[in-house]
């Protein structure tokens, strides 16, 4: 899809959207808050809610699998793009329901305006793709219905942006952000902007490339 400005929804990146994560303080956020400073943002409409089934316990049994196949953000973040989890519930509610999941390194807030109907997602859940360039915030991509059962590895959220994978073999407009494939990979805890890498994983996957290169052209 085309990028759409917010201002085609009526919206500004400015707005107060919804009711902050955090569990040190209850604060209201704005779209551009909830890039966390990266250049990417996802937001994932969850249904947790009164008059869902399964509330005051339980959120959506579909959007509940859903989170239970998020994989760790840590290598989605070292992409410059951020995930996060939107609903109608309080945050008392939905810390409570983090913690009896197992959900806690997902950002969740909660929805206090018009995004779930600005961005198709009041009757039914799905994934909203944004950009960021400065203070002004595009609608890239939307995912919904079945096409989200694909989601929650970290190229399945990838894919829908508008910025990819940024690995070299895609093609991609001039000035996109671009590196090898395998290179940019790390353990979770160990992701430190802009680090070289490491010089053994380096020769593994150089190893790996030109072992499927050799099978290949074979």
């Amino acid at each position: 899809m085309p990028f759409e400005s917010l201002a085609t929804h009526g919206t500004t990146a400015g707005r107060s959207i919804c009711q902050g994560s955090s569990s040190r303080r209850r604060c209201h956020a704005c779209l551009l808050d909830l890039f966390a400073g990266r250049r990417q943002l996802i937001v994932y409409r969850a249904f947790f809610e009164p008059g869902v089934h399964g509330w005051p316990e339980h959120a959506c049994i579909g959007c509940s699998l859903g989170a239970d196949q998020v994989s760790h953000l840590a290598h989605l973040n070292a992409r410059d793009t951020t995930l996060v989890y939107a609903s109608r519930a309080p945050q008392a509610d939905i810390a409570r329901l983090k913690a009896h999941m197992g959900w806690e390194k997902i950002p969740w807030y909660t929805i206090t305006d018009s995004f779930d109907t600005d961005f198709g997602v009041d009757e039914w859940h799905g994934h909203n793709a944004f950009i960021r360039d400065g203070d002004r915030v595009f609608r890239t991509y939307f995912i919904n219905s079945r096409g989200d059962e694909a989601m929650g590895t970290v190229w399945s959220y990838l894919d829908m942006t508008a910025l990819g994978r940024q690995e070299s073999w895609e093609d991609s407009p001039q000035g996109y952000p671009q590196t090898r494939p395998y290179k940019w990979w790390d353990w979770h805890e160990l992701y430190v902007p802009g680090a070289t890498i490491d010089p053994a994983w380096d020769r593994v996957s150089e190893a790996g490339e030109s072992a499927f290169r050799d099978k290949r052209d074979g």
